[in-house]
């Protein structure tokens, strides 16, 4: 790759990286979606990419993020640890942060057997209880409504009315249920953010922290479509039922509508990514058949 053709992006990671004697001449982009990771031998560089048009300082999650990613390794639980050399940063601010990361081999083909991810997100969340830094109380819904307000006029006026439905039924879900009480969150815990490595499932990407009911995680993950979401809430110890669930189902629904039309907006017309956030905006907008 020629200096020329390095997109910027990429070559602020590869400058921060330099800083530190991380050695760059072999970059190997491991995602480049809603942010771009980029691994550079031992050490994983991770910068906004999508991200950095949701969140007025993108830096300030990727903060949480190694904060809280360090809380849990150094309880035992089952994630991918910052890295320590280099230090994990965040390094630079906004969309420009960099931070770094532990590379873990792992098998990516690898489908892992439901009980096993209800198994390792309860450790993560036993361990996530007794996080003592400060997180979000309004994550999604806050989120969903930045969503909102950048697609504009692209979306019907329906979505906006459906998520001040949606987040008020969440906030009054009923139940004593530990999953319905607030805590630390992964925030995105659904299969694409599970490695299966030789030490085990770890959990990754935890930029989507924020301090609300387990009940959020266990709803990204019922709608899960790398394997079978429903079989892996179920065996999630004390999971709440589906009455309870059913908000937090529904808003991460509509999250994952107005995502999908986000990352479409810079993507070329006829392109895959816009045709599936106009058939995600089309499912969503069709009545469920009842008369089954």
């Amino acid at each position: 790759m020629s200096a020329r053709s390095v997109p910027p992006r990429l070559a602020a990671v590869l400058d921060t990286a330099r800083r530190f004697g991380v050695r760059t001449d072999e970059p190997e982009i491991l995602a480049s979606g809603s942010n771009l990771l980029v691994r550079l031998g031992d050490v994983v560089a991770r910068t906004p990419g999508a991200t950095a048009s949701l969140r007025s300082d993108p830096g300030a999650a990727l903060a949480r993020e190694v904060r809280l990613a360090g809380f849990l390794a150094r309880a035992g639980a089952p994630v991918v640890p910052p890295s320590s050399d280099p230090p994990p940063g965040p390094h630079g601010a906004g969309g420009d942060a960099v931070t770094f990361w532990r590379y873990v081999r792992h098998d990516r083909s690898a489908v892992p057997a439901p009980a096993e991810v209800a198994y390792t997100l309860e450790q993560v969340h036993a361990a996530a209880r007794g996080y003592p830094g400060d997180l979000p109380s309004d994550g999604p819904v806050a989120e969903a409504r930045q969503l909102l307000h950048l697609l504009g006029d692209d979306v019907p006026d329906g979505l906006r009315t459906d998520l001040d439905r949606l987040a008020r039924a969440a906030a009054e879900a009923p139940g004593r249920n530990q999953a319905l009480h607030g805590q630390a969150l992964h925030g995105d815990a659904h299969p694409g953010n599970l490695l299966t490595t030789p030490r085990g499932l770890l959990w990754t990407d935890f930029e989507d922290t924020w301090f609300g009911p387990v009940a959020w995680d266990l709803a990204v993950l019922r709608r899960t479509s790398l394997l079978d979401g429903a079989a892996a809430v179920a065996a999630y110890p004390d999971a709440p039922d589906s009455d309870a669930l059913a908000p937090f189902i529904a808003l991460r629904r509509l999250y994952g509508v107005c995502w999908r039309m986000l990352l479409a907006r810079g993507s070329p017309t006829g392109s895959q990514e816009r045709r599936r956030a106009r058939e995600a905006l089309a499912a969503y907008l069709t009545p469920p058949d009842t008369s089954r």
